[in-house]
């Protein structure tokens, strides 16, 4: 076996374990096994990002969502106290049908939309201003970082803005408790 067909075998693997958890992740009760399911979805998607030679977006991957994100998320979650039984008959005599109906179409319309977007993607062929060659000279992580401290820095610095009024707020609202 060559190295070519070990990485389809592998990005198949990932690509599977990346579905079938992101599936799990969004159809458990439990917030904690949700999270636990986003986990691996996102170690999955750091493996595609390896074998696709995008070192530096891998390890953020896993340094920044699965460590960082993730603790926050299970954080809130405890911090919520979220319990299996606090919705009651109340809570789903207000699912009506027609809600669940709604909410099936509207996936059934994400889907197809997702299934048109595969189905119909078309390489350009063009090359963009950071070819495969010129990134594998110099480097994923200095390119990464020309373009985000260079071209990109405001978009970058906006996001910093916004990410630290959240958790400002967030500590507000567990303050005020």
């Amino acid at each position: 076996m060559d190295i070519a067909s070990f990485k389809v075998i592998v990005f198949i693997i990932a690509a599977l374990v990346a579905v079938a958890t992101s599936v799990l992740m969004v159809t458990r009760k439990n917030p904690v096994h949700s999270a636990l399911w986003m986990i691996v979805t996102f170690f999955a998607v750091a493996v595609i990002y390896l074998l696709l030679n995008a070192q530096f977006i891998a390890v953020a991957q896993v340094m920044v969502y699965a460590g960082a994100i993730m603790m926050l998320i299970l954080f809130v979650i405890m911090l919520v106290h979220m319990e299996r039984g606090e919705e009651g008959e109340a809570g789903k005599a207000r699912r009506s049908a027609k809600t669940r109906i709604a909410w099936a179409l509207l996936t059934i319309v994400l889907f197809v939309e997702v299934l048109f977007g595969a189905l119909f993607f078309r390489m350009t062929g063009r090359i963009g201003a950071y070819p495969a060659e010129m990134v594998n000279k110099v480097g994923n992580v200095k390119t990464i970082g020309s373009l985000l401290y260079g071209q990109y820095l405001f978009p970058f610095e906006i996001a910093s803005i916004l990410l630290l009024v959240g958790i400002v707020g967030a500590v507000v609202i567990v303050k005020r408790k």
